[in-house]
């Protein structure tokens, strides 16, 4: 737990890979607010039981999900009965439908194991933005406008302090990932998220960034985004698949970063934008395995 502001908390959990991913806690003068739970039973209890022992086991009033996938939203079950849960009308219809909380398939190894959490969608959703109050805090809880890391993604943003949540849109230190949502809208975000100006950044993977690093963090993004969408066109033209393209391809700077496989990943979505049809997300991953030599790897 980093405390990165005046009652303002970062949960980092290394290395931030499949299924392990940074959340964070608000006090205000009358109550907590959530950003995100974790994945599986465990890590979410180890979290709210930081926030508690940070915050003197102030009461958890609201919480936000910054979008559907599991390891930010599955914990949800395990907050109190009587904490409001935000988050993008997207968001909840994609949580509702999510087949993968009631049981991982071998994808990955090990295979997740959850453990006593169930299916807890946002009571209270919105699709543009969203002003809450902790006592005199002011948190912001914004989506982009479009769909980027996935159609319901939600910031949360504290213009006082200048501390901003970014959830998934940023992956600090190692690969993004897009299948859910849209490389294009990916790349608008970056300029939407440096318009905030932060001070303070905690993406939804990796280390925690300042003012001084988002810069290069940002611009590390882009040069990513571009080049799966150039491997993508290339791909296309020489008519290969989305694994083809991906085994064609030199990772360069990127080669460094976790999670490489999700390259293959992005390519079916940059494949699926570009032909104007959907990603089948089973084949996606299918031959995200093939590509890696095996199940995806994590850390759960």
């Amino acid at each position: 737990m980093h405390e990165v502001g005046p009652g303002i908390f970062a949960w980092v959990q290394p290395d931030g890979t499949w299924w392990v991913n940074n959340a964070g806690a608000v006090a205000g003068d009358d109550g907590v607010l959530i950003v995100d739970t974790c994945a599986t039973e465990a890590r979410t209890r180890r979290f709210l039981g930081a926030v508690a022992e940070a915050t003197g086991d102030v009461p958890i009033r609201m919480a936000v999900n910054t979008h559907q996938h599991g390891d930010h939203c599955y914990g949800n079950s395990l907050l109190p009965d009587d904490t409001v849960v935000f988050g993008h009308a997207a968001m909840r219809e994609a949580l509702l439908a999510d087949p993968i909380i009631d049981g991982c398939p071998p994808m990955w190894s090990p295979v997740p194991d959850w453990g006593h959490v169930t299916r807890r969608p946002p009571s209270v959703v919105f699709t543009s933005e969203l002003t809450v109050h902790l006592g005199g805090r002011r948190v912001e809880l914004r989506h982009p406008g479009h769909a980027a890391h996935t159609p319901g993604d939600v910031v949360a943003w504290l213009p006082g302090e200048r501390v901003l949540f970014a959830g998934d849109l940023l992956f600090n230190g190692l690969t993004p990932l897009v299948l859910m949502g849209s490389l294009e809208g990916a790349l608008r975000s970056l300029d939407w998220l440096a318009a905030f100006e932060p001070e303070r950044v905690v993406p939804g993977h990796g280390p925690l960034a300042t003012a001084s690093e988002l810069p290069e963090i940002l611009a590390a993004h882009e040069r990513y985004y571009r080049f799966v969408l150039d491997a993508a066109r290339v791909g296309r033209e020489n008519g290969l698949t989305p694994l083809a393209a991906a085994q064609a391809a030199d990772l360069g700077e990127f080669a460094g970063w976790a999670d490489a496989e999700r390259l293959v990943l992005n390519l079916h979505r940059a494949y699926a934008e570009a032909e104007g049809g959907e990603v089948d997300l089973l084949a996606a991953l299918g031959d995200a395995m093939t590509w890696h030599g095996g199940p995806l790897p994590t850390s759960v």
